[in-house]
């Protein structure tokens, strides 16, 4: 059985990767490790891990209806989220990593966000960026 790792935030690019990876994993019959990544640190209390955690419990349901067998990695260690993403898919033997890109206007679009480039440089393996719907 194979590896996804799916870098996730609630936002629209989050969810725009963790539907297409779960998509992947059941075309595969692989196992989805779903890894969301805060610095830490003054930007996030407890309140904020009490909201992410709820965030998280609504993917968890999601992927349990849908029956994708999945992990759920909750990663506050200081570390950018791409390094973490990298270190998961190094960990777990990924596949491939799925990632969420955003719109960008005219002028941002000369500039991939740096998370995102970093993964596709420095990834141990394909990396499939998918584009948020709204």
């Amino acid at each position: 059985m194979g590896t996804i790792v799916v870098g996730y935030v609630p936002k629209s690019e989050g969810r725009a990767a963790l539907r297409r990876g779960a998509e992947e994993a059941q075309l595969r019959s692989a196992r989805l490790v779903v890894v969301n990544s805060h610095r830490g640190g003054r930007d996030f209390d407890r309140e904020d891990a009490v909201e992410t955690e709820a965030q998280l419990q609504e993917v968890r349901d999601e992927l349990d209806a849908a029956g994708v067998e999945h992990e759920i990695r909750q990663l506050v260690r200081g570390m950018d989220p791409a390094e973490d993403l990298i270190n998961v898919a190094t960990d777990v033997g990924a596949d491939f990593i799925v990632i969420g890109l955003r719109r960008r206007t005219p002028v941002g679009k000369l500039i991939l966000g740096s998370n995102a480039q970093r993964i596709l440089l420095e990834a141990p393996c394909p990396v499939l960026a998918v584009k948020a719907s709204g």
